[in-house]
């Protein structure tokens, strides 16, 4: 029988039915509502859960659900940070309405990225895994001795908001100088224009990468600057969680050798204890489909 799984975030709604494999059946996706009210957010919400149960002819045995954070899994309620009009949103409950009689989990997003690349993809065989999502912002999830790690409230993982920068720039969760502000796909592209890189109008990350891949000594240094954040991050959560395997994903993560390369060198500056300079550092091998899958683990965790 299948599993009903959802990855809800500030760019996209999609939902999946994943076999007891890990291989996603069906798949649906629509760009999340920009400026919507709650209600608006969730009738797109609802309305792709009732798709994929008509396309589970054999029924679903239950939900798993991750969701851009910060989550409170005693409460079953979300108030992401990128959708704005979702706080304390009661999101396990409404989907409970919809799908009635089976179990409903929810995780956050990151834990269901590392999920799925532990189970399917690029972590397979880890121990103690960071999964990452570099893109608009920064991402994580805990696999801790081959189980999901969900902390107090649901929310450990949240790596894009380790401080790597002690007078830095404001971040969208109001703190200062986290990762996400250094190594985000939009930060860098802002602090590559602002130093001189003659980006076209409305350049983006996959823009920036593209100039870095020529050449052009900006971006080049943007990159670099964006994965020493990154590095200083992981040798951070490596120190603290002991980790083996961290796997990368996410828009930024698909320049390749422009992130990995330095971002590798500089870890290895940060690494000074043996046990840090073993962690491998990994490209995602799931792409988007990754929390979907990640999901389905999360009802049947012997998976």
């Amino acid at each position: 029988m299948l599993t009903l799984t959802l990855d809800i975030g500030g760019t996209k709604i999609a939902a999946g039915l994943v076999d007891e494999t890990g291989a996603l059946a069906h798949t649906v996706i629509r760009p999340t509502p920009k400026g919507a009210g709650a209600e608006e957010v969730w009738s797109w919400v609802q309305q792709i859960i009732v798709d994929a149960v008509r396309a589970a002819s054999g029924g679903i045995h239950g939900v798993g659900i991750g969701s851009a954070g910060p989550v409170d899994l005693a409460t079953g309620t979300v108030s992401p940070i990128n959708i704005g009009c979702w706080r304390g949103f009661a999101l396990r409950e409404r989907v409970a309405a919809v799908v009635p009689g089976v179990p409903v989990v929810l995780a956050g997003d990151g834990v269901c990225m590392a999920l799925g690349e532990h189970w399917r993809g690029a972590g397979r065989g880890a121990g103690f895994l960071l999964g990452m999502v570099v893109s608009t912002g920064v991402g994580g999830g805990l696999v801790l001795d081959g189980v999901p790690y969900h902390g107090r409230t649901g929310n450990a993982g949240h790596v894009g908001h380790v401080i790597v920068e002690l007078d830095g720039q404001l971040c969208s969760c109001g703190g200062h100088g986290c990762v996400e502000t250094v190594a985000a796909g939009p930060r860098m592209t802002r602090w590559a224009l602002a130093n001189g890189w003659a980006g076209p109008p409305g350049a983006d990350a996959l823009m920036l990468a593209e100039a870095a891949g020529a050449g052009d000594a900006v971006a080049l240094r943007a990159f670099r600057r964006g994965a020493g954040a990154l590095a200083a991050m992981i040798a951070s959560v490596a120190a603290v969680c002991d980790l083996d395997r961290v796997v990368l994903g996410g828009g930024v993560a698909k320049s390749g050798r422009t992130l990995f390369d330095p971002l590798r060198e500089a870890l290895a500056g940060y690494a000074g204890l043996d046990f840090i300079r073993g962690v491998q550092v990994v490209p995602a091998a799931l792409g988007g489909d990754a929390g979907l899958i990640g999901a389905a683990a999360l009802v049947s965790p012997a998976r």
